[in-house]
């Protein structure tokens, strides 16, 4: 059946409203309080989660129920590419927002450890904003990986506006304060805002009955490991050609 491009607008426009509900939602539940890592850590209902294996590592500190689905995105990645882990995941009845620059390793000794270990990263962030429902955005200051990630990215989700180019993200969402968790490895790395449909948090899922993920959660899954796969692979090969 034909849909008329005056139903395709409508349809259009029901999505754009139905996200931006969810994330006006999620923004009004998340409570805004002058929090520092440790004090989120003391909580008995949050749990900080260390994977400690190769030195490409991926995180998710503001996991389980905060920006929904980060943690599970970024730890599946890590497990299908042998990469390090480090996770702070909370209750959705929680919902306590540590800015980046204060998730700070002086108070943690496991994200101390794991920033030690592991030499470049990626941070899985969540994000909603009217105009971007459909965009991923690639800060942190590890230009060069954000670049290789985009092109993954691309491939993986066409549908989306993957965005690499710093000028066109929000300063708020670029990762670039150097006390970010993204930049405190010695190589750096790369922050990405996921919005809540490539998340599966969108109303657009509300009846997606798994048990598996979304497809197109499962689709930027499979675009980050083979950009981390390649990554390595290009990085290990410069190596050997320099011994």
């Amino acid at each position: 059946m034909r849909v008329s491009s005056c139903a395709h607008l409508r349809i259009n426009h029901w999505r754009s409203t139905v996200d931006y509900w969810n994330e006006s939602h999620q923004a009004t539940c998340e409570q805004v309080l002058p929090l520092m890592l440790d004090d989120l850590l003391a909580h008995p209902s949050v749990e900080e989660v260390c994977e400690l294996r190769g030195t490409f590592g991926f995180m998710a500190f503001h996991g389980g129920g905060l920006e929904e689905a980060t943690d599970i995105i970024a730890q599946q990645a890590a497990e299908a590419t042998g990469s390090s882990y480090y996770g702070i995941h909370q209750p959705a009845s929680l919902k306590w927002h540590v800015p980046s620059h204060r998730i700070d390793p002086q108070h943690s000794e496991t994200l101390s450890g794991f920033i030690d270990h592991v030499d470049t990263v990626i941070t899985i962030h969540g994000f909603g904003r009217q105009g971007f429902f459909t965009s991923l955005l690639l800060g942190g200051r590890n230009r060069g990986l954000a670049t290789h990630v985009a092109q993954h990215l691309r491939t993986a989700l066409p549908a989306y506006n993957v965005v690499d180019d710093l000028g066109r993200i929000p300063v708020d969402l670029a990762g670039q304060h150097m006390d970010n968790p993204v930049n405190r490895v010695r190589n750096h790395g790369v922050q990405i805002e996921l919005p809540p449909r490539v998340r599966g948090a969108s109303p657009l899922w509300w009846d997606w009955e798994g048990p598996h993920l979304t497809p197109h959660t499962q689709s930027l899954i499979d675009g980050l490991v083979r950009a981390v796969h390649t990554w390595n692979a290009a990085e290990n090969s410069t190596e050997l050609n320099a011994q």
